[in-house]
C-alpha cells in the first residue's frame, strides 16, 4: 500500500481518474480513496491547505490504511535562481521554516520532540523519483533539495531570501514538512514531489494562478509512473 496526499483538488484529481476499483471513506472531513493506480494498491487523499490539515490527514492515513510509503504531491514555489517554473523538486529532506524557538537557544526550524531541523526523506524513494523524473523531464529540470514548509503563501523577496539563507531550500509550500514529521515519528518512508508553479516572489499569485494546474498534472504523471517501484 502506498499513501498519496495532495492539498488541493488539482493535485489529486488526475490520480483519482486513473484509480481502478475505487472506494471512498470520509474521516474527520477528509475523503480517503482506495484502489489501484498503475497496478499498485493506493490510498489517496486531498488533505486541505496548511500544516495542521496535512498532519491530521497523514496520521489518519497511517493508522487506518498502514501504507509502507507515503508521498506528498503537488505544486510549490521555487527557491533559488536555478529552480524555474515547470521544474520538479524531489525532497531529500523537509523543514518547517515557521518553527521558531530561537529565543530559547534553538536553531531556526528546530522541531521540539524529535529535535531535528531537517527531516530526511527515504533515500530509496528519492532515487526512484529522480530516475523517473529525469527520464520524463530531463535532468536539467529535476532538482533534489530541501522542501521548506510553513503556514504562509510566500510572495515576497524578503521572506524568500530568509528561507533560502536559513535552510538552503529548493522549494517552499504549506504541507510537506508536517507530513514528513508525522511519517518520521511513525517510521514510515516518505518523499515530497513538487512541480514549481511560481517563484515565491512578488508575481507569485499571478504565476500560481497561471501555472498551478499544469504543474500539478506533471506531479500526478510522475507519481503514476513511480508507483510500481514503490511497493
Amino acid at each position: 500500500m502506498v499513501g498519496i496526499i495532495g492539498a488541493m483538488d488539482i493535485e489529486v484529481k488526475d490520480l483519482l481518474v486513473h484509480m481502478e476499483y475505487k472506494s471512498c471513506e470520509e474521516i474527520s472531513g477528509i475523503k480517503y480513496y482506495t484502489g489501484r493506480i498503475n497496478g499498485t494498491v493506493c490510498a489517496v487523499a486531498q488533505c486541505g491547505i496548511g500544516k495542521v490539515a496535512a498532519a491530521v490527514c497523514a496520521q489518519t492515513m497511517i493508522l487506518k490504511y498502514k501504507p509502507e510509503a507515503l508521498v506528498n504531491v503537488g505544486v510549490a514555489g521555487g527557491v533559488g535562481s536555478s529552480v524555474h517554473i515547470g521544474d520538479i523538486v524531489v525532497s531529500d529532506c523537509a523543514v518547517q521554516h515557521d518553527m521558531d524557538t530561537t529565543a530559547l537557544g534553538d536553531p531556526a526550524g528546530m522541531i521540539s520532540g524529535i529535535n531535528l531541523v531537517k527531516i530526511p526523506a527515504s533515500e530509496r524513494l528519492v532515487k526512484l523519483a529522480c530516475a523517473k523524473a529525469e527520464k520524463i523531464y530531463g535532468s536539467g529540470k529535476v532538482h533534489i533539495g530541501t522542501v521548506a514548509t510553513g503556514d504562509q503563501f510566500i510572495s515576497g523577496a524578503e521572506k524568500l531570501k530568509g528561507i533560502s539563507s536559513a535552510f538552503g531550500a529548493s522549494a517552499c509550500e504549506m504541507e510537506g514538512g508536517s507530513i514528513a514529521q508525522v511519517c518520521y515519528i511513525n517510521n514510515v518512508d516518505f518523499v515530497i514531489l513538487r512541480a514549481i508553479s511560481d517563484k515565491a516572489d512578488e508575481k507569485a499569485d499571478m504565476d500560481f494562478n497561471s501555472f498551478a494546474e499544469k504543474s500539478a498534472k506533471e506531479t500526478a504523471g510522475l507519481i503514476t509512473d513511480m508507483l510500481p517501484g514503490m511497493e
